[in-house]
């Protein structure tokens, strides 16, 4: 079954720290995909971070965040446990409280940052994050 599985969210006070995960099943990040998005906080509403390859021939890297989660997040992808991490830092209680990733094989690179969203075609069913002392 091809399918996105995302797991980590939860209860994290604000200044805190946690760890998203979205694991590939049925399906390679690394052969199929060449970006990877966390959205929030509800499916397709704003890029939180990317994750991105000019193809899926390439290795290149292209990260791209949101401002106001630069410096605090970084998204990053484990090719043989086919999974792509968001390692939140210095949790806010404004950052989104649900994020959700979704994959895409662009066929025209990075484009900035900004895939199309009707270019996603895998999407995880999202992880809740609650930021509260």
């Amino acid at each position: 079954q091809v399918q996105l599985v995302e797991s980590g969210g939860g209860l994290v006070q604000p200044g805190g720290s946690l760890r998203l995960s979205c694991t590939a099943s049925g399906f390679s990040l690394d052969f199929d995909s060449n970006a990877l998005c966390r959205f929030g906080p509800a499916p397709g509403k704003e890029r939180v971070a990317v994750s991105c390859r000019s193809s899926v021939m390439t290795n290149d890297g292209f990260t791209w965040y949101k401002d106001s989660v630069k410096g605090r997040f970084t998204i990053s992808r484990d090719k043989n446990k086919n999974t792509v991490y968001l390692q939140m830092s210095n949790v806010k209680p404004e950052d989104p409280a649900a994020y959700y990733c979704a994959t895409a094989d662009s066929g025209y690179g990075c484009y900035g940052g900004k895939i199309h969203l009707h270019d996603y075609d895998q999407w995880g069913e999202g992880t809740q994050v609650t930021v509260s002392s």
